[in-house]
């Protein structure tokens, strides 16, 4: 097999991932993109075929740590995101809040207040 053939592969599975945890129509609209974005855009892509799609961690897993550390971040916008994601890799309300909580407590407590304000507008959103 080709290297070029392997890296095509690789990259539809990332594309795989993707839409499974995101959603295919966030996916779809990412590419929307100018130039300036497309670095970016390919970075992102970079990530979900060479990191999210790696068969290390379950996709529930990996959600768990993306929110613990868009919480230290302080990253909102990314947080909704992720705990959409997080919902769509199969974690309950519960378990998203015991991850909130848990970085709370070594993040500090305003981060982990404005990451379950957010926990519970997507779950409102979504009906939860």
């Amino acid at each position: 097999m080709s290297e070029e053939f392997l890296e095509a592969e690789v990259a539809a599975r990332g594309r795989e991932v993707r839409r499974q945890v995101l959603g295919a129509s966030h996916v779809e609209s990412s590419y929307e993109v100018d130039e300036l974005s497309r670095p970016k855009t390919q970075l992102s892509e970079y990530v979900w075929s060479k990191v999210w799609a790696r068969p290390g961690l379950p996709l529930k897993s990996r959600s768990i740590a993306c929110l613990a550390m868009l919480t230290a971040l302080n990253r909102p916008r990314e947080l909704k995101l992720h705990v959409n994601a997080a919902l769509n890799n199969g974690l309950t309300q519960e378990e998203i809040g015991e991850v909130l909580l848990q970085a709370g407590v070594y993040c500090g407590i305003a981060a982990a207040e404005e990451s379950f304000r957010i926990a519970q507008e997507v779950f409102r959103e979504r009906g939860v």
